[in-house]
């Protein structure tokens, strides 16, 4: 415990920072109250069903279940292809496990090069550089102490990895320093993605299989094997059309609809400052027909911002709202009544 002179600086700045975060904790000491009323320990007895995963993992099974539905409203689908990888988490750690210490087995589908070249995108670490030969290159080298685990390793092209030789990665990219950032926070990610793909990999299939369509898999060097041997660039999407038996293959569009989850945008219901403090509650329920997120067509009739936008609408009570047009200004205050049509409903998601 701190003990100051009430006279001094510190003892009134003491008190400050205790009144002003007073609020605050009295806030989150009422959401704890009514958000997890006292209940008894069921920790001892709890069940959960056999398949069952955790909320965040079900829903990247529950978003694709839902895009897999529906395109097939849309396009006269006859069969789902899934690309079954397993990514081997004791060998991504250290390759060089073997014997007794490992009982896993080989790699599954991709190799450690393989999980570094999609980690690191396909790119040169060090010049940027893509669409070259690249190489597995550690980071810190085996001749200064480095090690084989995956948190060490990166790509990099045959010029870049030879000009680094054994050098340490700070000399060799001495004078870019967020470069040397990047580099050290990617190789130290956790490996989530990973995880999150050999936990969710069964489900998915045990989940595509109740939509009554024939449900096929591959594995991940099959589906490398058919995209060069149909000489196609390396993508996800293409991949994706290379998975399994691929015979023949012909890409009639290089335009792909790149969608995002967002969320219903319901579950902050209050909206805070910057500091933590209480500004006002965000209402659920539609504003006069629209809701925030929904794409609307404006025609604004006069003053400084006249014309016709189509951009996401916030709307507000009072009859009134912004929009957020993709350029110009961030953002144009309106009036609800300048909405001539909503061209796209909010569904959780966003498109580009």
């Amino acid at each position: 415990m701190l003990a100051f002179p009430k006279s001094s600086v510190f003892y009134h700045t003491f008190v400050y920072l205790q009144n002003r975060d007073a609020p605050r904790r009295a806030v989150r000491s009422n959401r704890r109250q009514r958000k997890t009323r006292y209940r008894k320990a069921r920790f001892l007895n709890r069940k959960r069903p056999k398949g069952w995963l955790a909320p965040s993992l079900m829903h990247r099974v529950q978003t694709i279940e839902t895009w897999v539905k529906r395109l097939c409203k849309f396009a006269p689908i006859a069969e789902i292809r899934q690309e079954l990888v397993k990514f081997d988490m004791q060998q991504l750690e250290n390759p060089e496990i073997s014997g007794t210490d490992y009982r896993a087995g080989t790699l599954e589908g991709y190799s450690v090069r393989e999980y570094l070249l999609e980690k690191y995108d396909r790119t040169c670490c060090y010049c940027g550089k893509t669409d070259v030969p690249l190489q597995i290159e550690h980071i810190q080298a085996r001749s200064k102490g480095g090690s084989n685990r995956v948190s060490n390793l990166c790509i990099a092209c045959e010029k870049c990895n030879q000009n680094k030789g054994d050098r340490d990665i700070k000399d060799f990219l001495k004078g870019k320093p967020d470069i040397v950032s990047k580099i050290l926070k990617q190789a130290k990610a956790p490996l989530k993605d990973a995880a999150a793909v050999n936990a969710t990999r069964w489900k998915l299939l045990e989940t595509l299989k109740m939509l009554e369509l024939p449900v096929t898999t591959g594995t991940g060097a099959e589906t490398k094997f058919n995209r060069i041997r149909l000489h196609l660039a390396k993508e996800h999407w293409i991949d994706a059309a290379c998975v399994g038996v691929t015979n023949i293959l012909k890409v009639k569009t290089c335009k792909i609809l790149r969608v995002k989850s967002t969320g219903q945008g319901g579950r902050k219901k209050c909206q805070t400052d910057t500091i933590g403090y209480p500004q006002k509650y965000r209402p659920l329920k539609p504003i006069h027909g629209f809701c925030t997120g929904d794409i609307v067509k404006t025609v604004i009739p006069k003053g400084v911002n006249r014309g016709t936008y189509i951009a996401r609408l916030c709307p507000y009570s009072d009859g009134n709202g912004e929009i957020y047009p993709k350029s110009g200004k961030k953002r144009i205050g309106i009036k609800l009544e300048y909405i001539k049509k909503a061209v796209h409903r909010k569904d959780g998601y966003s498109y580009a």
